[in-house]
């Protein structure tokens, strides 16, 4: 596992590219909403809505980067990312399942395997910072 540790970052990176992929919502809340749910989107809110979303997924794409190569802020990048993550992956399950064979489902199979990765390195990292080293 000091392997996992020592190289997590790079799984950190690729992890926040895959979630800055979100940012085109931003630019292109039609195709955003129609592949990852299916649904057209209608002028009004759900314009704001969906941009604003976008945004903020892809504000947390470039959290978990920074965190990467910024050790100091690496366990609060994971542990907020992946509390986002939770909370849509809990979302999507408990009230859109109809949504899981879009994009939102590949999302959810991705962010959970995120999610179990971010908690596999904050557990490895503190053990293998409390296991004294040999000299």
């Amino acid at each position: 596992m000091n392997k996992f540790v020592s190289n997590f970052k790079w799984i950190m990176l690729i992890c926040g590219l895959l979630t800055c992929s979100m940012f085109l919502g931003l630019f292109s809340p039609e195709s955003s909403l129609e592949s990852n749910f299916g649904e057209p989107l209608v002028t009004g809110p759900e314009n704001i809505v969906v941009r604003g979303w976008s945004a903020l997924i892809g504000l947390i794409g470039i959290m978990l980067i920074y965190g990467a190569f910024k050790p100091a802020v690496r366990d609060y990048s994971l542990v907020i990312a992946g509390m986002s993550k939770t909370i849509f992956v809990i979302l999507v399950l408990s009230f859109g399942s109809q949504y899981m064979s879009f994009g939102a489902g590949t999302a959810v199979i991705v962010d959970i395997i995120m999610i179990l990765l971010f908690v596999l390195y904050l557990i490895f990292s503190k053990s293998s910072e409390s296991t004294p080293t040999k000299v």
